[in-house]
């Protein structure tokens, strides 16, 4: 009995001395995987529409000294691709948290981007003037220590900072799906697939290309078309060679991946045309997307009139001469944008946004103003308009139309906006139709004044008067059209009688 008592309890102390010598090395495995792990953070992350940078230390980097890898940022909600304009800085110098780094043009405006944390320049990755950068890409290394810089001289983006929105074909053919599987290197010049030329029966075939080969066609002045030996038979760099600018018509026909034009193209009945092929820039990618979604989701419906405006050009006669000693010229747009406001005012279903669950009515009137840059179209917005004097909103229009030809707004000053006005007036345009500019539910298009014959009960049986043709777009969803009647009239009683805007 006491021998099996003793024997028991030698058991007992071994297992529990086995257990613990278990339990000691599990929670010092745990505790080495947490500090390696708290050492990589992202590079930063998005709060409330502003970017609050977090450094990424590659410490786990055995060839290199301590680091900091930074992506370009998406500047704007729509933003997926960007050009590095220029760099404020050069390779080594110093940088402290806030400067700016260097500016960069997104889909809408050139923007400044200020440098996440404090250290040294080590290694530009992307030349300025390099466009279609896509959202994450790497674009330089930040070092702690100056006598870092000199370790990356040498070094090459890996690609592990990138995180492309890769757009698959809908419905990839069998062909297309064999093309996705990497060949091998010394077969890939053998299995690369023939040109494909566009033909006339399908002008509108797309053709993948990567951003690299898109670039060096751009250069070298090739049209591209065919399929490569990319991913999905799209076209890489490899597949255009070393093809030297200015040399396309020596380009070997069976060249894979580009086709290069050796004369005027041949139009209908056989006489000679040409054309050129102009790159799609952010800007105008943005404006094709959301134009094409409004015209083809919104239930567009029109509202036109003629307005007498004698008495609103004779008001800004008056307004203008008061104010020559201010230098401040008050225009027929700044009395349109106060009229629209006084309007939106009255009739708050024209001033109100399509949220398929809800329909926001806004209590003040911000008006987007359609400016045209050498870029595309953008509407910088005046701000609660209603209540706002004609010397201000003069003022704010004159000052936003420069920053947005110069490429300087800033996503604040373009982004929201209830009620749209597009002035074509300028250029002698009388009359058009606008397309909403969602998720907004009206757009006023304003054309230019002339003097029309209006038929009266005078000895001469007639008289004249300034005439200004205006349409209103108005979303069905929203609008209905004696609501989009009754703005018209109160609109056109604001520009008939200016003085009514003052009630």
């Amino acid at each position: 009995m006491i021998r099996t008592t003793a024997v028991r309890n030698l058991l007992v102390r071994g297992t529990s001395r086995h257990e613990a010598r278990t339990c000691f090395l599990k929670a010092f495995s745990v505790e080495c995987v947490r500090k390696k792990s708290s050492n990589t953070k992202g590079l930063f992350s998005r709060t409330n529409q502003s970017l609050q940078w977090e450094p990424r230390l590659a410490r786990f980097y055995a060839d290199y000294p301590t680091h900091i890898k930074v992506s370009l940022p998406a500047l704007s909600p729509t933003m997926e691709e960007g050009t590095i304009i220029s760099w404020a800085k050069k390779e080594g110098d110093k940088l402290n948290e806030g400067d700016l780094l260097a500016e960069i043009e997104t889909d809408k405006a050139t923007m400044a981007f200020e440098t996440p944390e404090e250290g040294y320049l080590a290694k530009i990755l992307i030349a300025a003037g390099t466009k279609g950068i896509p959202v994450g890409r790497l674009v330089c290394i930040i070092v702690e220590k100056q006598e870092d810089v000199g370790a990356f001289k040498d070094f090459k983006d890996d690609g592990a900072a990138i995180a492309p929105k890769a757009k698959a074909p809908s419905a990839p053919s069998a062909a297309a799906t064999a093309a996705a599987a990497p060949p091998p290197p010394a077969a890939a010049p053998a299995t690369a697939a023939p040109p494909q030329p566009i033909s006339p029966a399908d002008p509108t075939a797309r053709v993948y290309a990567s951003p690299m080969a898109k670039r060096l066609a751009e250069q070298r002045q090739i049209r591209l078309q065919g399929k490569g030996t990319g991913l999905f038979g799209s076209i890489t760099s490899k597949d255009l060679g070393s093809l030297p600018a200015g040399a396309a018509a020596a380009a070997p026909s069976g060249k894979p991946g580009y086709a290069v034009p050796t004369g005027p193209i041949p139009g209908a009945g056989g006489a000679p045309s040409a054309f050129v092929d102009l790159p799609v820039s952010g800007m105008r990618a943005t404006i094709a997307k959301r134009l094409l979604q409004s015209k083809q989701t919104i239930p567009h419906f029109y509202v036109s009139g003629h307005i007498n405006v004698d008495k609103l050009l004779a008001a800004r006669a008056i307004f203008n001469k008061s104010l020559e000693k201010d230098k401040i010229k008050i225009s027929v747009n700044d009395l349109i944008i106060k009229a629209s406001a006084f309007a939106c005012m009255k009739v708050p279903e024209a001033n109100s946004y399509w949220l398929d669950t809800v329909i926001r009515q806004h209590t003040s009137c911000d008006i987007s103003v359609a400016v045209s840059t050498d870029k595309g179209l953008i509407t910088p917005i005046v701000f609660e308009a209603n209540r706002k004097g004609l010397v201000t909103i003069s003022q704010e229009v004159k000052a936003l139309a420069a920053k947005a030809r110069a490429g300087k707004l800033q996503p604040a000053e373009y982004q929201g906006g209830t009620f749209t006005i597009s002035n074509l007036g300028m250029f002698n345009t009388t009359n058009f139709s606008a397309i909403i500019n969602p998720p907004q539910s009206c757009i006023l298009a304003v054309g230019t004044s002339m003097k029309t014959l209006i038929p009266d009960n005078s000895p001469k049986g007639f008289t004249t008067a300034n005439m200004m043709w205006v349409t209103l777009s108005a979303d069905h969803r929203v609008v209905d059209g004696a609501v989009a009647a009754q703005w018209m009239q109160v609109f056109t009683a604001a520009c008939t009688n200016p003085e009514t805007m003052l009630l």
